[in-house]
């Protein structure tokens, strides 16, 4: 019987959604092989819950807990943290250290990924499509006709670093920029000014399956939003449909796109990207690497249709890691 720490929580604006997600990894994990713990990594405190809820602290030096006098030394982490520290690598560094096997890929390409604009460099350079953009640091200077000459109107100021559609604002008119970027700011101190892209949306997952990288089925995204926005993800203002309604042409070239940027970005474990289509072509926007695993989430409705179960999506993601 393998230990199994399944972190949740974190530090940023997804702790709820965190949680749901470690809550439904903890409670479909198959308990003939595994002994799974939730673990919640909060900012005020990192602790084991055993099957009532009881909290017990976790030893930072080890990542171990002890529970009614036994010491637990956990045997695999499953990452179920969304945002920091969880999807952009820093927590994953501290595993490494300790030698503590996990299910997400190695701390430098969660990084990578977290950081919208680097992950846009990156895929450019291997011949992906991408919305033309503008990259901001706080407190640089604002020239909003330079802006808007690169990117056009509509467009979409996002945050840099941080998931979950937080902060994202479309710009419609210029005088809606100073508002947009505030709300950016408020997220995080770098942002991504991005061309609007006029197409169908779909979000396609990838993930490490049986030994073999597996690109499960599209997801179109058909929001009543003017994007898809956090009322859009969560609460029930868009439609998911999977598998998407798109041609074959379009269907052959997302799925080799999403193939090529899971093994060129260097992805283990899950990843769920978003993709604008331009005619048949697929453009990248940004990938998530730790999406959410809820039953109503988009990765694990994708794995259903794939004829993949919860607890056989989530076993393999520990054996992978394991491996």
């Amino acid at each position: 019987m393998q230990n199994i720490a399944i972190i949740m929580g974190g530090y940023s604006s997804e702790v709820e959604i965190s949680l749901k997600s470690g809550n439904v990894v903890f409670n479909n994990l198959n308990r003939d092989h595994y002994s799974p713990l939730r673990v919640h990594i909060l900012k005020d405190k990192w602790v084991a819950l055993d099957d009532n809820s009881t909290e017990y602290p976790i030893n930072k030096h080890d990542f171990s807990t002890e529970i009614n006098g036994k010491k637990i030394i956990f045997d695999c982490v499953f990452n179920a943290i969304h945002g920091n520290p969880g999807e952009n690598g820093v927590i994953l560094a501290y595993f490494k250290l300790l030698g503590i096997k996990h299910t997400s890929a190695p701390f430098y390409q969660m990084a990578l990924t977290f950081n919208k604009r680097d992950t846009l460099s990156v895929v450019k350079a291997y011949g992906i499509k991408t919305a033309t953009s503008i990259y901001l640091n706080e407190g640089d200077a604002i020239d909003e006709e330079a802006i808007f000459k690169k990117v056009g109107l509509p467009c979409f100021v996002k945050p840099n670093n941080a998931g979950s559609s937080f902060g994202i604002s479309k710009v419609s008119k210029k005088e809606q920029l100073t508002e947009a970027l505030k709300t950016a700011f408020k997220e995080d101190s770098e942002i991504l000014i991005e061309s609007f892209l006029d197409g169908t949306e779909v979000s396609i997952g990838v993930i490490e399956y049986e030994g073999k990288v597996k690109v499960l089925a599209p997801t179109e995204i058909v929001t009543e939003n003017d994007f898809f926005d956090y009322e859009a993800k969560y609460l029930g203002k868009s439609q998911e449909i999977t598998p998407a309604r798109i041609s074959e042409q379009k269907l052959q070239n997302v799925n080799a796109a999403a193939a090529h940027v899971y093994k060129v970005l260097g992805m283990k474990g899950f990843s769920r990207a978003e993709y604008i289509f331009i005619g048949d072509e697929p453009y990248f926007l940004e990938i998530n690497t730790v999406p959410g695993l809820t039953t109503e989430s988009l990765l694990p409705m994708q794995a259903k249709v794939a004829g993949i179960s919860l607890t056989d999506l989530f076993g393999n993601a520990i054996q992978e890691a394991l491996s």
